[in-house]
This record gives C-alpha cells, structure tokens and sequence, in this order.
C-alpha cells in the first residue's frame, strides 16, 4: 500500500515589493518629508521656548538660526529613521548630513564672501546632495525594507518606543499654536467631525450595510446638530457645545484605534491627540 503525503513547503522570506532603487528613492523621499516636516513643526516650538527665556528669534544671528534649523530638521528625520527600523549609526550619520552643509555656508559668511541669507541658503541647497551621498556609501542600508534590530541598551530602546508614537508628535506639533494663541474654531468643523470618517470608510471600503456604517451616519448626523447649535446660540455657549464636540470625538478616534477599523491606526492616533488638544484650548478661553 502506498501513502501518499501532501508535500511540505517551505515558505522564502517575504522579499521587497520594490527594486533596490525605488527602494533607495522612497527612504530617501521619506527622510525628506520628515526633514522638513520636523523644520516646519519645531521652529515655532523653538521659537516660543526662546521667547519665554528671553531670545527673540527673529533678530537671532545667522549662527542660532542655522543651528535652529539643523536641529529641528534632525529631529523629524531621526523619529523617522528609527520608526523605520534604522540603528543609530545611520541616524548619526544622516544627522551629520543635515550639519555640514550648514558649516559649508557659515565659513565663507564668517570671511564675509556671503550674506546671512545666502549662508543659509547653500545649508538648505547641500543637504539633499549629502544626503544621497550618505546613502550611497551606506547602499546596503537603504535599498531594502529595513528590518529593525534587536535594541541593545535601554536608551535605545526609550528612542525606538518615542520614534514610534510619530503620530502623536506629528499632531501635537500641528497643534502646538492652540496652546499659545487658543481659540474657538468654526462651529460648522464639527460637521467635518462627523462627516471624515464617513468618508475615509467609505473610500476604504470598510463599511457594509451593518451596525458600524450606522453608528457613522447617526454620528454625522448628530454632529450636524451640534454645529446647528452652536451656531445659533449665543458665544459663551458655543464655546462649550465647540468644546463637548471635539472632546466627544475622543472617543470615536479610540474605539476605531483599537478596533483597527475605518481607518489606518495612525490616523486614528493623530486624531485622538489633536481633538484633545482642540477642546482643551476651547476650554482654555473660557
């Protein structure tokens, strides 16, 4: 009698979907974005932090400024570069790459061959080149899907579990002016409120003709009646109905956190922190 067995297969390691070049261009165009998304988010903090221990930044000298700017550019790439899995021999390079290029502009402005506007400039117009100048003496690292290591100190392990929450940076630096300069957004956002997760299900095809794509409607249309209110009642009363609407939506933003449903899981943490932060500084001109 013969047995016949079903044949075992051995499954090769899942490979990148991409070529090695596209590879290396998409790492580098996601350290740019983030380069100047941490430049972009992280002055104003900077700034505001200068103005409270009396430093004006806007008579810093060319040094500060440049400085400034290569730190925050820093900032947000290295959160990147290490949520990306990269170790900290790359960041410290690629944050190498953000300082010299600045230096190359200073020097000729400390001979007085350049103006503080032009130093700054050849900072900005040499960071890209080094850059891919880094990355390709370090080719190995950047034409594959990075997989992170195993961390092998504690420090390093507290800077991958930060880079990790790059949602919750991103949006507390979108929301950082409402702390210093807090107001009382249009009543009628709180029907966007209702409305964007609606639509973000809808064009991910998330919603079938159950309980959630009901609860999302219902949830439109309740929001719909509290900008109704709020525009309609008298300020000091708006404020609070403003307030209760983003502060509401708090729990719309967990619930689909944690079911991992509607929409991606990092948006749906943005989200949490900015509602937060929204209906806190609402609360604050009250």
């Amino acid at each position: 009698m013969t047995t016949t067995h079903a044949p075992t297969h051995t499954h090769p390691p899942r490979t990148a979907r991409h070529s090695p070049a596209v590879t290396f261009t998409l790492h580098l165009a996601g350290m740019a974005v983030a380069m100047v998304l941490g430049m972009l988010l992280l002055l104003p903090v900077v700034a505001a932090v200068g103005g409270a221990l009396g430093w004006d930044a806007s008579t810093a000298s060319v040094e500060a400024t440049a400085l400034a700017m290569a730190v925050t550019m820093t900032l947000g790439m290295g959160v990147w570069m290490v949520h990306r899995g990269h170790g900290p021999r790359a960041v410290a390079e690629m944050a190498a790459a953000m300082a010299v290029p600045f230096v190359a502009g200073l020097v000729p402005y400390w001979a007085g061959a350049l103006s503080g506007g032009d130093a700054l400039l050849v900072g900005h117009v040499l960071m890209l080149p080094a850059m891919v100048a880094v990355m390709l003496l370090r080719r190995d690292e950047y034409t594959h899907v990075h997989a992170p290591s195993a961390p092998r100190t504690g420090w390093w392990r507290a800077v991958e579990a930060v880079s990790h929450r790059w949602p919750t940076l991103l949006a507390l630096g979108l929301t950082f002016d409402g702390w210093l300069n807090p107001g009382i957004p249009s009543p009628w956002l709180l029907v966007a409120l209702g409305a964007e997760y609606l639509v973000i299900g809808t064009v991910r095809r998330q919603f079938r003709r159950d309980a959630l794509l009901a609860a999302h409607v219902a949830g439109l249309v309740l929001y719909v009646g509290l900008a109704a209110v709020a525009a309609s009642v008298p300020a000091d009363l708006a404020a609070w109905v403003v307030a209760a609407g983003w502060l509401l939506h708090v729990g719309w933003d967990v619930a689909l956190h944690r079911a991992d449903r509607v929409v991606w899981r990092w948006y749906a943490e943005a989200c949490i922190v900015i509602d937060l932060v929204v209906g806190a500084t609402v609360l604050l001109t009250l």
